[in-house]
């Protein structure tokens, strides 16, 4: 395995992104859905003729703002770009290539018309209030790139509040993704969710989550070890209440590691039978020796991008049987796009009130069944961004256990809810295919002239 190379090939986006960024002068435009095919039609869908369908939505908003206006397929991309990708605290200005590119994901992949909005606060209390005073405008909220532990009070207190779905990706999102992984890999080597060791490197938003989830889908806490920045999560690290103010992780000091390790990442790795990683980026934040102390057929999924914290022919050549990264040059990608845009349709198609952590698990299963039937290997055990049929199942088991909770505002059957899904998302991608057909989008310049441009 040629390093170099890789490393060269993981660069090079970031080297033609920012001219094709400026190429493009951002990702997304707003296209109307309507025929105007005179000015006469600006009287049906503005003034006088709009007024009907006001004075309509004004006797049941709750009902008629979904039926009279596209509020059911708009969802707000929120940042306050306190912890954007690798790049940490950047600010709401510097997210917004982030928040676009969500949004073109939430398009292509789910037929979500999403919008991206920085918000200028880093006050929790002031950004649920935003969420509060948008709320007429849209079907669901996409939280994104909010530090810890404040992502986890927003959220909590969000779907409180508000009367639609709130997510946040970087908790929900991975954990969808992680469990359909587990659910795969564990089916290939032979083990059950509920009796397996589950080491998680790294405490933050998105493995706090992920041990949620796991821990709904079925594996018992005492088998999960987490480790953070200053060690393996136990009931002596009081430090986490008293220095971190964070909650959310003690609760799994308290209920993880029935064995009370302590310690750091080797430690919590002898003898695991998963590993999951959501730490920093590597190589060598996980070292081979560590990865040959686990259990036989281990899995290993290294998630930090754009290096994850064992290379994966590292950890195979330790041991591991089964290995996932973040990126999609290597074999099983474990990637939020899996998820989060066919969840979004699914709980948008029945208008719910809500998106809970057991939607986070149907989604998994239909993530997991999808890439089973498809044949399942050691370097298949999740579907690809390329397999878009997946979606349509994802949003259907979604939009199934909405109505199952009821929290559905609208309840259709499971052929209702596969043709809706399915229509929309194939005329996203259909819509794009004719706009770039027909020259509406401009073709870029080559990669050679790309790369030869001067840095801004």
């Amino acid at each position: 395995m040629d390093v170099k190379k890789l490393l060269e090939r993981a660069q090079k986006p970031s080297l033609i992104a920012p001219q094709l960024h400026k190429f493009y002068e951002g990702k997304l435009q707003v296209m109307p859905k309507v025929p105007v095919r005179t000015l006469d039609d600006f009287s049906i869908w503005y003034t006088p003729g709009v007024a009907a369908a006001c004075r309509k939505i004004q006797e049941n908003p709750d009902l008629y703002s979904f039926e009279y206006t596209n509020r059911w397929n708009y969802v707000a991309v929120v940042s306050d770009g306190t912890r954007v990708l690798g790049l940490g605290d950047i600010g709401p200005s510097a997210a917004m290539p982030v928040m676009e590119g969500k949004a073109l994901l939430f398009k292509y992949l789910g037929g979500v018309d999403a919008f991206p909005l920085c918000v200028n606060t880093k006050d929790p209390d002031k950004l649920i209030e935003f969420l509060q005073l948008i709320e007429p405008s849209f079907g669901g909220i996409n939280l994104e790139d909010i530090e810890k532990p404040k992502c986890f009070y927003v959220l909590e207190k969000a779907r409180e509040k508000l009367n639609i779905p709130v997510w946040h990706d970087d908790q929900q999102g991975t954990a969808t993704v992680v469990l359909a992984a587990v659910i795969n890999a564990l089916k290939l080597v032979g083990k059950k969710l509920s009796e397996v060791k589950i080491a998680m490197i790294g405490a933050g938003a998105a493995n706090i989550k992920t041990a949620d989830v796991l821990e709904l889908a079925g594996a018992k806490p005492g088998n999960i070890i987490l480790v953070d920045s200053k060690g393996i999560l136990n009931q002596s690290r009081k430090d986490i209440l008293e220095k971190e103010n964070d909650p959310w992780k003690w609760k799994w000091a308290l209920k993880s590691n029935a064995e009370g390790l302590s310690g750091g990442i080797p430690e919590a790795l002898k003898g695991a039978d998963v590993c999951i990683a959501m730490s920093r980026p590597g190589p060598g934040v996980i070292k081979k020796e560590w990865i040959r102390g686990m259990a036989n057929d281990a899995i290993v999924l290294a998630c930090a991008n754009p290096i994850p914290e064992i290379w994966p022919w590292e950890a195979k050549e330790a041991g591991a049987r089964i290995v996932g990264t973040g990126r999609s040059d290597f074999p099983n990608q474990v990637n939020n796009s899996l998820g989060f845009p066919a969840i979004f349709r699914g709980v948008l198609d029945v208008k719910a009130r809500t998106v809970t952590d057991e939607m986070c698990v149907a989604a998994a299963h239909a993530l997991a069944s999808y890439a089973e039937r498809k044949g399942l290997h050691e370097d298949y055990i999740l579907p690809t961004m390329e397999d878009w049929e997946v979606y349509v199942e994802e949003a259907v088991a979604c939009a199934l256990k909405s109505i199952e909770q009821g929290v559905a505002r609208v309840k259709l059957s499971r052929n209702e809810l596969w043709e809706r899904a399915s229509r929309i998302i194939s005329e996203a991608r259909r819509s794009l295919e004719a706009l770039w057909k027909a020259g509406l989008i401009r073709p870029p310049p080559s990669e050679e002239e790309l790369l030869s441009m001067k840095p801004f």
